[in-house]
């Protein structure tokens, strides 16, 4: 903070509070009727050199926590100077092996004032971080419309994955007259949401959701060559076809289930090397009972279908 606390409290005090209505020449109120302990953020932010600050402290002269009341009135109190822009920065990676440091990093460098950070896939729906990004960006906004408002990332992809996140996102800044930055990328750059900023969202959309097909269809052309290669996905069979013959002569023999298990061997698999189990066993002489029984079903030969008088009579009229 530039100012002493008396100096930014009276710095503060020169503007109406857009937030409690506080007239010019007061502390701000609560909903309770009283002063609260720290002037509300889109009031002080409307003082340059307070603008960075997180919170300003309210003097014990105008009684914290005690009912309010409205003090003296300013003759003049001065419009809002257009300064420069607020930065609220948005980080987010989507898994644990992410990390977030460069992010940070560049967003700090960048001069955000406030920034929001969160590990969470964009999959999911709801990215609280992210919606209080753009509510404290709404909020400045507001306090001072004069005032370049951005919203800064390090690459687009933090913020959206498909076509209808991007236009969603994109409505919601149009709407507030705030501005996107991104910081790396072929698009780096800030784009207004009005005028051609409306065009570059519109195109980014389209783009987004290109990619997203593209990565799709390369995706299930990837599974379709595995699978003509006999890798089908999913996890190994805990008794290959090799050891479930040899554990159905053990049966046709007659050895009991729990003695065939111990003489068989997992190949894969974190249990690689140890007998499977007796459910395992089980479950495989099952499901080859009824492969062998779909096999017979197919095989055999349907009963011929015998016509009537009434159908044959039909046939020939």
């Amino acid at each position: 903070m530039t100012l002493t606390h008396d100096r930014a409290a009276a710095a503060v005090e020169r503007h109406d509070c857009p937030n409690c209505g506080a007239p010019a020449g007061s502390a701000c109120r609560t909903r309770g009727g009283k002063t609260p302990a720290k002037y509300h953020t889109p009031r002080f932010v409307l003082v340059s050199a307070l603008r960075e600050e997180l919170d300003v402290p309210v003097p014990a002269n105008r009684g914290p926590g005690r009912t309010w009341s409205q003090g003296s009135a300013l003759a003049v109190v001065p419009a809002p100077r257009a300064e420069r822009a607020i930065r609220i920065g948005y980080a987010r990676t989507s898994t644990a092996r992410q990390e977030l440091a460069s992010q940070l990093e560049a967003l700090r460098r960048a001069e955000c004032h406030k920034i929001f950070s969160e590990q969470i896939s964009t999959r999911v729906k709801v990215r609280p971080e992210l919606e209080k990004a753009l509510a404290l960006a709404h909020q400045f906004k507001e306090a001072a419309p004069e005032t370049p408002v951005i919203v800064t990332v390090h690459e687009l992809k933090r913020l959206a994955r498909n076509a209808a996140e991007l236009m969603t996102l994109s409505a919601d800044l149009q709407a507030g007259g705030i501005q996107l930055e991104l910081l790396t990328g072929p698009l780096t750059g800030i784009y207004d949401p009005n005028g051609m900023g409306a065009m570059f969202f519109a195109v980014l959309a389209v783009a987004g959701q290109i990619e997203r097909n593209y990565i799709r269809e390369k995706t299930l052309e990837g599974q379709a060559v595995a699978a003509a290669k006999g890798n089908h996905g999913g996890r190994p069979k805990v008794i290959d076809d090799d050891s479930l013959i040899f554990a159905l002569a053990l049966k046709a023999k007659g050895v009991p289930v729990p003695d065939i298990a111990k003489k068989l061997t997992v190949k894969s698999g974190k249990n690689a090397g140890r007998p499977p189990s007796v459910a395992s066993l089980y479950r495989a002489f099952a499901e080859a009972e009824q492969a062998a029984a779909d096999d017979t079903a197919a095989l055999r030969p349907k009963p011929a279908r015998i016509v009537t008088a009434d159908e044959a009579l039909r046939v020939h009229t």
